[in-house]
């Protein structure tokens, strides 16, 4: 099974891919992992992408594109993966469709955990980190829709999307993925 993950800050998308991840035996890939993993290995894409973390600038997409492009082909990937971070923008996503079709693998479905701007506030407030500021809550919540709704349209459209509710407990918003998922044709 492919996947790509999506849900807001707040949403509880780590609890719920580790979940997801151990219950279908899948790759769990984490941008932020992927980009520290290329540049711990200095690989040529590490490097690059290493100029840029280093000086807290984004990587641009073509070097995010090609670090997926090289963790897609480790063998782990090849019973299925869970893509967590990725892609945030519609030029990423076009990009990873594109890649996905080379290799004619596309993905099986988008899955989206759905919270309610007050309740990811609350969570957020509720973790106690200093740079969860309320400005910065809404900095990082505004940016996320920015970003994000965009891609909601763009894999409606294609069928991929499969919305869940992120309200209730782990074990209820689990349960709700897993039904989706297992639902979907194949």
């Amino acid at each position: 099974m492919r996947i790509v993950f999506i849900g807001p800050p707040g949403a509880g998308k780590g609890t719920q891919a580790e979940r997801l991840v151990a219950a279908y035996g899948m790759a769990h890939l984490s941008t932020g992992d992927m980009l520290r993993a290329a540049r711990d290995a200095q690989t040529e894409v590490g490097r690059k992408a290493d100029a840029y973390m280093a000086k807290g600038e984004l990587v641009p997409d073509e070097i995010i594109v090609a670090i997926i492009g090289e963790r897609l082909q480790q063998p782990d990937c090849r019973g299925g993966y869970l893509l967590d971070g990725f892609p945030r923008t519609i030029a990423q996503a076009e990009a990873l469709d594109r890649m996905l079709a080379e290799k004619n693998t596309p993905l099986d479905a988008v899955l989206e955990l759905q919270v309610p701007e007050e309740e990811l506030f609350r969570r957020l407030a509720g973790r106690g980190r200093a740079d969860d500021t309320p400005e910065v809550i809404r900095q990082r919540l505004v940016a996320y829709r920015k970003q994000t709704e965009p891609l909601l349209e763009y894999y409606g459209k294609s069928g991929l999307l499969k919305s869940i509710d992120g309200l209730g407990s782990v074990d209820e918003i689990f349960q709700r993925a897993k039904t989706a998922l297992d639902a979907l044709p194949g």
